[in-house]
């Protein structure tokens, strides 16, 4: 069993950063792929960024490349987005995600445990 939960999440104004983090418990050797997704008001939930843990390998949503960047602190089980250059558009509330498939990376699951979320707002 793995546990998540969000933090850092707030009001930032346009052109400004916030880093949001996932502290995971229970059993976090075990994970293989974390995410971070986001769901704006009145849309869908999409991915923004995911990353293999080990390697560190990372990939990013075209909308947020360039100006998001995600990483682990392995000693603290903590996973983070370092969101800069903040828009309008990137209001949503975030949620972490893991995922224990040793192919994960490949195979791009749905992914098993989920946080509570951590709304960011970026007022126009």
């Amino acid at each position: 069993q793995v546990q998540l939960v969000e933090s850092g999440g707030g009001s930032v104004q346009a052109g400004g950063s916030v880093r949001l983090s996932c502290a995971a418990s229970g059993d976090p050797d075990s994970i293989k792929c974390m995410g971070w997704f986001r769901q704006p008001p009145g849309k869908e939930r999409e991915r923004v960024a995911r990353i293999r843990l080990g390697p560190g390998r990372t990939d990013y949503a075209d909308s947020v490349k360039g100006r998001f960047s995600i990483s682990q602190d392995k000693a603290k089980n903590t996973l983070y987005l370092q969101m800069n250059n903040l828009k309008p558009e990137d209001t949503a509330m975030y949620y972490c995600a893991a995922d224990f498939d040793v192919l994960c990376w490949y195979s791009d699951p749905p992914y098993t445990y989920w946080g509570q979320g951590t709304q960011v707002t970026v007022p126009s």
